[in-house]
């Protein structure tokens, strides 16, 4: 199965994308967007960004946990990872965002609803 962006749309009118990976796993989710469109522009924003390192902010939770944001060329946030278990397993999920968020396909679930 191929990468995908799914966009879904959320209680209170809100919408929200996942970067899924070929296995299915969610690697990059996005924040909420008032419009489908500004959701579909995000997604636009991932791709053209998401093959960089230099966008990606490495950081830890207050518990310790590893997790990355990806950001735009201004360091606005695109997206963010779920907490990993060890920074090797953050970079392998930077690694995957890299290579399957410039060209996975969309997928409009709001259409299903």
């Amino acid at each position: 199965m191929a990468a995908k962006y799914e966009i879904t749309h959320k209680k209170g009118g809100k919408f929200h994308f996942h970067l899924k990976a070929g296995n299915g796993e969610i690697i990059l989710s996005s924040q909420m967007y008032t419009t489908k469109e500004h959701a579909e522009k995000g997604i636009a924003s991932c791709k053209s960004h998401s093959a960089k390192d230099s966008n990606y902010v490495r950081k830890q939770s207050k518990k310790g946990q590893p997790f990355f944001e990806l950001t735009s060329t201004n360091h606005e946030i695109i997206g963010m990872s779920e907490m990993y278990s060890s920074v090797e397993a953050r970079e392998k999920g930077v690694r995957s965002v890299q290579r399957n968020g410039p060209d996975a396909r969309v997928v409009d679930l709001t259409e299903k609803e």
